[in-house]
């Protein structure tokens, strides 16, 4: 009998995935669990395991498609009657179980696509001009497969005012839409819905935050842009690529965090020569031999210690419960660029680490980020973290928080300058911490006890001696 396999919830909600490449192929005979896919959801890259032993019958969407959770991309045809639906037949929309082979996935989605909205009805506009009245240029077809998805977003559409409007009417959108345009500052009124009925998707108001919706400068009037590879869309003067992946989810949580959490940043100046030179005296030691070891792991492990006497800053505030939750262990975040964008993935529980197996978790967590091999439970359920900005040169910045935590520690470029040593001047390797804080869950006082506790065990790695 023929089985569908529809795309799963790949945890966090996720609402959709592109598929990057399919490891089989039609007519392949494939086994229970057998890798079948590479999909990339907003926040990792995952392989897709086969739910079913079986032969291989179609692959319904295509490498670059996004495609929305629910939505069936692969046949199989399997042998015996389980008693589930084959494809195509009257019971697959009524029937939602969950396969129990795929752990951690969610349940089949009993209706595909979104829910749907009567067109409303307007009123018949004047009669237009005839130029009004003539159909839109059409767009230049998109290049290459990965390009398939965004086509749609990046096309050009014909002008307002060919469209049926009402003045007192309010543009046609969804909730969600309308927060991000209140998040992102725009005014619906202005953005010209590319949906179904004339509906305001999220690329719609993206691609007018961004400027999307404006003709651009030296292009033909009425012209559509030339595509590039992997749906970049090139223009005279400009590029335009798909807001997507890594990019729109990191955008989201930015912006969240930045309109939701009150952030307060403090600063401090450290002379780290004595931890440089216990990072030396280690990388000697045969302890420590085979092991990886940087500032950020011992900036890690400060950070470690000091949360031990300032709580509050491993916490998170629940607006729906109207709860402070105080967690009792801690999902270090480590921020990391990658070549799909600005990641943080998290060591669990890395406060019951010891120094050699806090330097392991953070050298496979950095391997496997810049990889873009990063599971969805590995960006999920940090609790603090840290962004290292010293590796691209930066003294300080202002981090912003990652959604659901209370704080995060910059850590900048370790210097050599003039300091006070000794009531002498004398040339020491200094670092500046840049903290971060929920304000309403963080005290300045606690905000600056904490960075300062950092401080003093960075300063003399001695004083651990004293907060343990």
């Amino acid at each position: 009998m023929i089985k569908e396999f529809r795309l799963p919830d790949l945890g966090e909600g996720l609402t959709e995935s592109e598929i990057l490449s399919w490891k089989v192929a039609v007519g392949d005979t494939v086994a229970l669990n057998q890798v079948i896919a590479e999909v990339e959801t907003a926040k990792a890259v995952v392989e897709l395991p086969s739910p079913f032993a079986g032969v291989i019958t179609a692959l319904h969407e295509q490498p670059g498609t996004v495609v929305e959770v629910g939505k069936p991309i692969v046949s199989f045809e399997v042998e015996g009657d389980d008693g589930g639906p084959s494809a195509g037949g009257p019971a697959q929309a009524e029937t939602a179980k969950r396969e129990p082979n795929l752990v951690g996935y969610g349940a089949i989605v009993e209706a595909s696509g979104r829910p749907t909205r009567r067109a409303r009805t307007v009123a018949a506009p004047a009669a237009a001009p005839a130029a009004a009245q003539a159909p839109a240029p059409a767009a230049a077809p998109v290049a290459g497969p990965v390009a398939t998805a965004a086509a749609e977003r990046v096309e050009p559409t014909a002008p307002a005012e060919t469209a049926p409007t009402n003045a007192d009417e309010r543009p046609r959108s969804t909730p969600p839409v309308r927060k991000l345009a209140k998040d992102l500052g725009v005014e619906l009124t202005a953005v010209t819905g590319t949906g179904a009925g004339g509906l305001i998707t999220r690329e719609d108001v993206q691609n007018f935050a961004g400027g999307g919706d404006r003709t651009a400068v030296g292009a033909p009037a009425g012209a559509a842009p030339a595509a590039g590879v992997g749906g970049i869309i090139q223009g005279e003067r400009e590029t335009r690529t798909p807001i997507k992946g890594v990019r729109k989810l990191t955008a989201a949580a930015m912006v969240s965090s930045a309109f939701t959490a009150p952030h307060a940043t403090e600063f401090l100046t450290v002379d780290v020569t004595p931890t440089m030179e216990l990072l030396a005296r280690l990388k000697a030691s045969r302890a420590f031999e085979g092991f990886k070891l940087t500032p950020l792991t011992l900036v890690a492990k400060a950070l470690l210690i000091a949360l031990r006497r300032q709580p509050s800053l491993n916490s998170r505030w629940e607006e729906a419960s109207q709860e402070i939750v105080q967690f009792n262990y801690v999902n270090l975040g480590i921020a990391a660029a990658t070549p799909r964008g600005l990641t943080v993935p998290n060591i669990k529980d890395a406060d019951r680490m010891s120094l050699t197996e806090l330097s392991t978790a953070l050298t496979g967590l950095t391997e496997t980020a810049r990889a873009g091999k990063t599971s969805p439970a590995e960006l999920s359920g940090g609790t603090i973290s840290i962004t290292n900005i010293g590796v691209f040169g930066i003294d300080a910045g202002t981090p912003i928080l990652n959604p659901g935590e209370a704080a995060i520690l910059a850590m900048g470029a370790v210097r050599k300058m003039p300091w006070e040593y000794k009531d002498e001047v004398a040339l020491r390797q200094v670092m500046t911490l840049s903290l971060s804080f929920d304000h309403r869950l963080v005290d300045g006082e606690q905000g600056s006890r904490f960075l300062a506790d950092i401080g003093a065990i960075l300063a003399d790695p001695g004083m651990v001696l004293a907060m343990v």
